[in-house]
């Protein structure tokens, strides 16, 4: 089996790939900056290529393989930017379109919980998305101009909303990279919310198991949540951190207002997860 991995380099793509190489399969990592994946098994063939850019025989080029997990997205953190459905979902569709057209079996794509929009409670993938805004609409849209390809083009699609994750290697600006930078600086406080809000995270290396044992199972299921199921407030999520580093800061809880981009209280619903895998 080949597998093509896009966003390679990034945060989630270097825990993908570290999960894919465990594997006795071949892998081909895209990238735009061949210089961030260095010192690859021999398993691993990596591709320089922007694929926001026109990309003639991107499938052959990719050496013809059986599945694709695409991880790339351009603009974030910034989920406000217009440029996520002006820019980046006409790139995205006609990247996978071409490669469908060109033979492609097998596509997972990284979607997000931020197309629920404002709902609340344990969210399954039956509820109908409603994004509030533009990152969570051209995800939602992208995955629906994929169903409408699959009604001419028969290809199984995993449609993975995710959750929140956290771990090693994350951007400056996730909670739990700051909150290492606070500790590494010495810092006496740690200025966040007030904690309250319940969200469904997991360590991004057990997202990354999810990701490869959805995109290799060779299933057409549709549109599944990838996170624990649990919701957990921010504060004790905090706390946790805290202990399991045995890292010692004061929380300056309150310091910064609820994001209003997001319910107080939501988290994925993994029954149809537990339904796929039953008995494999």
């Amino acid at each position: 089996m080949k597998v093509a991995l896009t966003g390679a380099s990034g945060f989630v793509g270097r825990y993908v790939l570290a999960e894919l190489s465990r594997m006795q399969i071949k892998i081909v990592a895209v990238t735009r900056d061949a210089r961030k994946l260095l010192f690859l098994p021999p398993c691993v063939h990596v591709v320089e290529r922007d694929i926001s850019l026109p990309w003639q025989n991107c499938f052959a080029q990719m050496g013809y393989p059986d599945v694709l997990i695409h991880l790339a997205w351009d603009g974030l953190p910034n989920y406000r930017a217009l440029h996520h459905f002006d820019t980046e979902l006409p790139r995205q569709y006609r990247f996978l379109e071409n490669l469908v057209n060109a033979g492609l079996s097998s596509v997972f794509v990284a979607g997000t919980c931020l197309e629920y929009g404002m709902q609340s409670g344990p969210l399954s993938e039956d509820i109908r998305p409603c994004p509030t805004n533009p990152y969570g609409y051209a995800k939602d849209a992208l995955r629906q101009q994929l169903e409408f390809l699959k009604t001419i083009k028969n290809f199984n699609l995993v449609w993975a909303r995710l959750f929140y994750m956290y771990g090693e290697g994350q951007s400056g600006n996730s909670l739990y990279s700051m909150l290492k930078e606070a500790i590494l600086r010495g810092d006496n406080s740690f200025n966040m919310s007030g904690g309250e809000q319940l969200r469904d995270y997991l360590p991004v290396a057990e997202v990354a198991r999810e990701i490869v044992r959805f995109a290799l199972s060779g299933l057409d299921v549709g549109t599944v949540n990838i996170c624990s199921g649990k919701p957990i407030s921010i504060r004790r999520l905090v706390e946790q951190w805290l202990v399991d580093n045995n890292w010692e800061i004061t929380l300056n809880l309150g310091y910064y207002p609820y994001p209003d981009y997001e319910p107080m209280a939501f988290w994925g619903d993994i029954a149809k997860n537990a339904g796929i895998f039953k008995g494999k």
